[in-house]
């Protein structure tokens, strides 16, 4: 069993700040897994609330990375 559904079986909270999954939402045991299994839309505001950005920059993000699939989509 992984840890994320493990926390998410138990409910508990992960302690283990430094894996990557680790955020810092409650309601998610502290694991953005389960905090995308749990939730299927979210909006631009909601990202920038988990990871403490603005959804402008998360907006920036998301050009950046269609831009970057794109170009290797090109390459194919």
């Amino acid at each position: 069993m992984k840890c994320f559904d493990y926390h998410n079986k138990t409910r508990k909270e992960c302690e283990k700040v430094n894996c990557r999954y680790w955020i810092d939402c409650k309601e998610s045991q502290m694991c953005c897994i389960n905090l995308c299994k749990n939730k299927s839309n979210f909006t631009l505001e909601d990202v920038g609330k988990i990871f403490g950005v603005t959804r402008m920059r998360i907006c920036q993000i998301e050009k950046s990375a269609i831009k970057k699939l794109k170009f290797i989509s090109s390459k194919i």
